[in-house]
């Protein structure tokens, strides 16, 4: 047995016996923000003197602060060197984090431009870097389970060729579970690359897209955590299967101060990040043939389980749309969610 699995079988247990109902005596930052939960403002389109839209990762920062949060969890692209120290220099002034989103390379000859970024993420004085191994959702992405073993096996090259790049920076690279992989597979994949800089963005409720149990998912993969998307779900009904939608922290199903409590007992040094994404709930299509192309080793169980909690825990105020909104009511509604979110993980969570 590895450090990491016995490190997994022992917390799980101590956390099973004992979750605590204060969390003071770690240190705590306010809860950042992904700049996914600024969909509509980010690089907005839509003129306004209350929401003005934000072009860059120190806009974002500037923002942030203003409404309290402990950091930024942005996207780090074609960065200059200066652009990164600016990042830098206003991160530490206003004394917030910054974790970066990338992409990893694909073939020998992208790893030069990936260490770019990696060294672009470092001058700007992050960490942890957040990043996806698929081209999209799982189910309306991949149509055979040869495609989806075909990123699996992708997935893997591309780690493993990200994996020196990482080492020599001292970079940590955290996978999300991005409706793509099941819990388990992305344990498998972690297990391959077996890196101490190669852990998971935790997303606390994407895998409910793929039939999985939230509270598996988390004991699953919080033994490798290094950073979090933290949501709340809301569920309800369609015919082909079921809409999934992000809704205020503590609306939704989720056990949000048990995740934490079992994120901290892992890592200590996690941060939380919020991806509250404002928009219309997500049909996942679970009773339709071509849902289940990649799923062939699923049990229906996981299905029932499923579909079961969607009519026992039917979000009962009916999931938010925003799609009939104005552009300005699609604005103040996502800032409205985010402060919302933001004054939830300062009184319940502690996170201030």
């Amino acid at each position: 047995m590895n450090r990491r699995d016995f490190l997994h079988k022992a917390s799980i247990g101590a956390v099973a016996l004992a979750i605590p109902n204060s969390f003071s005596f770690f240190k705590e930052v306010p809860m950042g923000i992904v700049v996914h939960s600024y969909g509509s403002r980010w690089n907005s389109k839509t003129p306004s003197a209350k929401y003005p839209g934000f072009t860059n990762a120190v806009e974002l920062l500037e923002h942030c602060h203003k409404i309290g949060a402990g950091g930024v969890q942005v996207v780090v692209k074609e960065w200059t060197n200066e652009f990164a120290k600016k990042v830098r220099d206003r991160r530490e002034k206003l004394g917030l984090y910054v974790e970066g989103s990338i992409g990893v390379p694909t073939k020998p000859e992208a790893v030069p431009a990936f260490e770019q970024e990696v060294k672009n993420a470092k001058e700007a004085g992050m960490q942890i870097l957040r990043t996806v191994c698929s081209a999209g959702r799982r189910y309306e992405t991949y149509h055979s389970a040869e495609a989806f073993t075909e990123l699996q096996k992708n997935a893997l090259k591309s780690l493993q060729l990200a994996e020196p790049v990482l080492r020599k920076h001292k970079m940590k690279l955290a996978v999300e579970n991005h409706k793509d992989w099941r819990a388990k597979e992305l344990e498998s994949l972690l297990k391959q690359v077996n890196s101490e800089w190669i852990g998971v963005t935790l997303d606390f409720g994407n895998s409910i897209s793929l039939l999985e149990d939230p509270m598996e998912v988390i004991q699953t993969l919080v033994p490798y955590v290094f950073t979090t998307h933290v949501k709340d779900m809301g569920l309800d009904e369609y015919p082909d299967g079921f809409l999934l939608s992000e809704v205020p922290l503590g609306k939704g199903i989720l056990d949000l101060p048990k995740i934490y409590a079992l994120c901290r007992q892992h890592n200590p040094n996690v941060t939380f990040n919020l991806e509250m994404i404002t928009r219309d709930p997500l049909e996942i299509p679970c009773l339709k043939e071509d849902y289940w192309a990649t799923f062939s080793g699923v049990p229906g169980t996981d299905l029932a389980r499923t579909l079961r909690m969607v009519r026992q825990q039917k979000y009962s105020a009916g999931l938010p749309r925003v799609s009939q909104l104005t552009s300005e009511e699609r604005l103040a509604a996502e800032e409205n969610n985010i402060l919302a979110c933001l004054a939830y993980s300062n009184t319940k969570l502690g996170l201030k």
